[in-house]
C-alpha cells in the first residue's frame, strides 16, 4: 500500500477496509453480498416503532453525554438478566456510538505511547486503528485453524511488563470461536497477574449457538478491572443506529466518557430511546433471535460443504469461515478478489485480520445474516463457478 504524506505515521498502512473494498466490488460486479456483517432485513417492529415514535415526540437533539438514563437503565437491566451483574446506570455505564466507538475511547483513554495491549489474531480491523491511535503498540496470540486454539505458552508470554491493557472478544469475529470457561479463566489469571485492565467486546453475545458466553467481568478479581462492551446493531438487526454501550467500575468508565466526549460527545438520541426498549423484550425474542440465526449458519455452512469448500467451526456470530486448499486455493486474497467474477458472490479474506498473514493465507469468511433466498442464491452461484 502507498503511503500517504498527509496521514499521520500512526495511521501509515490503515488504508480502505476491506469491507469497503470487498462491497464496491459486490456493486460493481452485480454478486451477492456475503462480506460484510450486516443484515437484509430489519429488527423487530417495536423497536422501530419506538425510534418512529421518539422522533414525532421530540427526542431529536443531543442526548445526554452518558446516554439517555432509560437506556443506562435498560442496559444495567439486560446485564443483571442475561450475565447475572450489576452495573449502576449513573456511573458505571456510558452510551456510545456503537461499539467501535466505545473500544476506539477505551483504547485513546486507557493505552499510550510505552503501553503495550495484547489481543488475539485475527481480530476484526479496528482494533488495530484503535490501538495505533493511542500511540500503543498491539501483540497478538494467534487463534489457528481448524479449531481457533491458541498456545498457553505464546499467551504468557505475550504479556510483559509494558502490558496495559487485554482486548477479546468472544463470541469472537471473524471466527466465530466461542471461549470457554477454561480459556477465560486463564486469561482472567493473566491479567490479574500482572495488573492489567481487560476490555471485552460482547457484540455477538447473544449469537451463541455452541457452547455458553461467560463474561469475562464475572472471573475472580477481573470485576474491578473489566470493561465490558456491546450494542444494539448485533442484537437487534439495526446496525446502522450505532447504538452501543461499555459497562464497568466508575473509575474506568469515567475514563472511556472522558475520551468519548472528544469524538461524538453523544448521538443516535431518537435510536436510544428505541433501543432501551428493545433490551426489555421478553425471553421469546432472544431465544428466537438465536435460532434463527442458528438456522443461518447451518444453511450457509452445508452450502458451502456442498460446494466443496471446508467449512471451520463456527460456535457464534454472523460468520462462517472455510478453508479453500480444499480447492487448490492458498492465497485468500487473490481468491476473493476473483471469486465475483468466476461465481458472482463477494467473501472476504480472513487474511486481512492478521499481522502474521501466512496463518490466515487460505481462510475466507462467510456472512450469514442474510435472507435464506440470498444464502440459496450465493450457493447455487458457488456450485456454478467453482465446479
Amino acid at each position: 500500500m502507498t503511503s500517504n504524506p498527509f496521514l499521520t505515521e500512526r495511521l501509515q498502512g490503515f488504508g480502505t477496509t476491506i469491507f469497503t473494498q470487498m462491497s464496491a466490488l459486490a456493486l460493481e460486479t452485480q454478486s451477492v453480498n456475503l462480506g460484510q456483517g450486516f443484515p437484509d432485513t430489519d429488527g423487530p417492529e417495536e423497536v422501530a416503532q419506538a425510534a418512529r415514535h421518539a422522533i414525532r415526540n421530540g427526542h431529536n437533539q443531543y442526548p445526554p453525554l452518558p446516554g439517555i438514563p432509560s437506556l443506562r437503565r435498560a442496559v444495567s437491566e439486560h446485564r443483571a438478566r442475561f450475565r447475572g451483574q450489576e452495573f449502576d446506570p449513573n456511573g458505571e455505564i456510558v452510551i456510545t456510538a456503537g461499539a467501535t466507538e466505545a473500544l476506539a475511547a477505551a483504547m485513546l483513554a486507557l493505552t499510550g505511547p510505552g503501553d503495550e495491549v495484547v489481543t488475539f489474531e485475527p481480530y476484526y480491523d479496528s482494533y488495530a486503528a484503535g490501538i495505533a491511535l493511542s500511540g500503543a503498540t498491539r501483540r497478538v496470540v494467534t487463534l489457528r485453524a481448524p479449531d481457533w486454539t491458541f498456545d498457553l505458552d505464546e499467551l504468557r508470554a505475550a504479556f510483559t511488563a509494558d502490558t496495559k491493557a487485554f482486548l477479546l472478544n468472544t463470541p469472537h469475529n471473524p471466527t466465530g470461536k466461542v471461549f470457554t470457561r477454561d480459556e477465560l479463566a486463564l486469561i482472567a489469571e493473566l491479567c490479574c497477574e500482572h495488573d492489567v485492565v481487560a476490555i471485552t467486546d460482547e457484540v455477538y453475545e447473544h449469537l451463541v449457538f455452541d457452547g455458553v458466553h461467560h463474561a469475562l467481568a464475572t472471573f475472580p478479581g477481573m470485576a474491578e478491572r473489566t470493561l465490558t462492551v456491546s450494542s444494539a446493531g448485533k442484537i437487534f438487526s439495526f446496525t446502522g443506529w450505532k447504538v452501543g454501550w461499555a459497562c464497568g467500575p466508575a473509575d474506568l468508565v469515567t475514563a472511556v466518557r472522558t475520551a468519548k466526549q472528544f469524538l461524538t460527545f453523544a448521538g443516535g438520541g431518537p435510536f436510544q430511546h428505541a433501543v432501551a426498549v428493545g433490551l426489555r423484550l421478553g425471553d421469546d425474542f432472544y431465544v428466537d433471535y438465536t435460532a434463527q440465526m442458528q438456522a443461518k449458519r447451518d444453511r450457509l455452512s452445508a452450502g458451502l460443504a456442498d460446494a466443496g469448500l471446508d467449512v471451520l467451526p463456527t460456535q457464534g456470530t454472523y460468520f462462517a469461515s472455510c478453508d479453500i486448499t480444499s480447492i487448490g486455493e492458498t492465497n485468500g486474497i487473490d481468491f476473493c478478489l476473483t471469486l465475483p467474477e468466476r461465481a458472482g458472490v463477494v467473501a472476504v479474506p480472513s487474511m486481512a485480520f492478521f499481522d502474521n498473514q501466512d496463518e490466515g493465507a487460505s481462510i475466507i469468511r462467510f456472512a450469514f445474516c442474510k435472507k435464506n433466498e440470498v444464502i440459496d442464491e450465493a450457493i447455487a452461484r458457488l456450485k456454478a463457478g467453482l465446479s
